[in-house]
Order: structure tokens, then sequence, then C-alpha cells
């Protein structure tokens, strides 16, 4: 069974307690498979690519029309998008960087957080339904993306031997076990850290859109017979998981600036 545009691959005409009705289909990988909207010379462009550049779309027209023209006194776009701005800025880079090292990097973490935010967001939006980042090849772009400024930043710091000692926890205060710790640090820092900081997004996005199919699937199966008693249950259980999905779709997007933040912070500081 091949899914189509939708998430919701399943037979339609399949009801529970029907005469010759089925069981439940319970959603599953395919619900994140979906056929190439069109392919050009190999390459398959199929929904989720489709939804990660309406993503950098619609955030470009957003900022564009609220700082195009921005006024003393701000509209209320142009009020959103700096609150916006500014709650990445001072709650997130300046509390993690600093205002001096900070500002530079606000245009980057700000961007970042918009956009991982956006592509959550089409989860629980009509007709796309689908979060992006529950694509492991997104958050891991993205997380890619970071590791390579952290470790260029390092390197560019503190130089070669300085980058190691970084990346690597150097302190020989720490006596015999020094190499042990340089060991794990070097693997926790150059492999582990991009892994994690990838696969937390992914993972919590992929779950919570794995539930919110399945109470959506389950109240469409219900709806006949008996089922009736059931389907609202499966209904206000799909209205709280659209609740909790969009809390945890700006979590992840705060945690993976966070880290980001936090990475790059790592880089500046020195060597002990």
């Amino acid at each position: 069974m091949s899914a189509d545009s939708t998430t919701l691959a399943f037979d339609t005409s399949c009801k529970i307690f029907v005469d010759g009705g089925c069981g439940f289909q319970a959603p599953g990988l395919h619900s994140f498979v979906f056929e190439p909207l069109f392919t050009v010379g190999g390459f398959e462009f199929n929904k989720p690519m489709l939804l990660a550049l309406l993503s950098t779309l619609v955030l470009g027209a957003f900022f564009w029309k609220a700082f195009a023209k921005p006024k003393v006194v701000p509209g209320k776009l142009q009020m959103v998008a700096e609150a916006g701005y500014d709650f990445v800025r001072k709650g997130i880079v300046y509390e993690t960087l600093g205002k001096k090292e900070g500002e530079k990097w606000v245009p980057i973490l700000v961007s970042i957080f918009f956009f991982v935010w956006m592509m959550n967001l089409w989860s629980i939006i009509p007709l796309a339904q689908f979060p992006v980042t529950s694509i492991i090849a997104f958050p891991a772009g993205l997380a890619i993306m970071v590791w390579l400024i952290w470790m260029t930043l390092t390197f560019k710091r503190h130089g070669f031997v300085g980058g190691l000692k970084n990346l690597t926890g150097y302190n020989k205060e720490l006596g015999a076990v020094l190499p042990l710790v340089m060991v794990i640090e070097f693997f926790s820092n150059v492999l582990v850290r991009p892994f994690t900081h990838a696969v937390r997004l992914f993972a919590n996005m992929f779950a919570g859109h794995l539930l919110l199919v399945m109470f959506t699937v389950a109240t469409y199966f219900f709806m006949n017979g008996l089922g009736w008693v059931y389907a609202p249950v499966a209904f206000v259980l799909v209205c709280v998981m659209i609740a909790f999905e969009l809390f945890i779709q700006a979590v992840q997007a705060y945690v993976f600036v966070t880290l980001s933040a936090t990475y790059i912070s790592g880089a500046l500081e020195e060597a002990h």
C-alpha cells in the first residue's frame, strides 16, 4: 500500500463494526513515503521538498513585508516579527553567547529557528498536514551545517592544536585519565553531537506525527455502527494531540537553536 499526497494512506472503504469490515489499519512508515510530484533528470521532487521550499518562501515574504518599511511605531505585522526576532536574539543568542560575541550570529540563528518552526508547523496546517522535519534528511542537513560552522570556527579561533584541545577537553590537571577523557570527548563532539542534534528534532516530530495520524485514522474507522460510541473519544484525542504538537513544534525549534548556539559558544571558549 503506497502513500499518496496525504499522510493518511489507508483503505477508505474499510470500516469497523460492519459486516465484512476489517481491522484497524495503523499508520506506519508508509505515512512518511510520498510519490514524487514530478521528476527531472532522475531527481524526484516530492511533498516534503515542496513544503520545505514553501517554508522558505513564506518566511521570506513575512519578514520582507514586516521590515521592508519599518516604522518607529510598528504596525501589527512588524510588532509580531520584532517580538519573534528579539525572542531568539535576547532569549537564546545573548543568553548563550553574550551580547558582544552573539550579535554576529543572530541572523543565522534567527533564520534556523523560524525555518525549523515553520517546517514543524506544516503538521497541523490543512492540506499540508506533514512536518517536514519528520524526514531525517532535513534535520540532518541543518545539523551538518551547524557542525561545519562549529568546526570551522573552532580551528579558526584556536588554530589546529588549540582546536584539538578544545574538542577533546584537554586539561592536564586530569592526570592519568586525560587520554581516556580526550578520546571520549573527541568522539562525543565530532561524531555524537551532530547525530543527536539531528535525531532529537527528527524523533520528536516523527513520533508526534505518527500519533496524530493514528488518532485521526481511528476517528474515521470508528464512524459506523457501534464505533460511533468511540469516535468522539478519538476525535478529542486528535484535538489534544494538535494542541500538544503546537507546543512541541515551538519547543523543538527552541532546543535546536539553543544547542546550535551552545556549540558555537563552545568553539569560542579557550581550551584549558
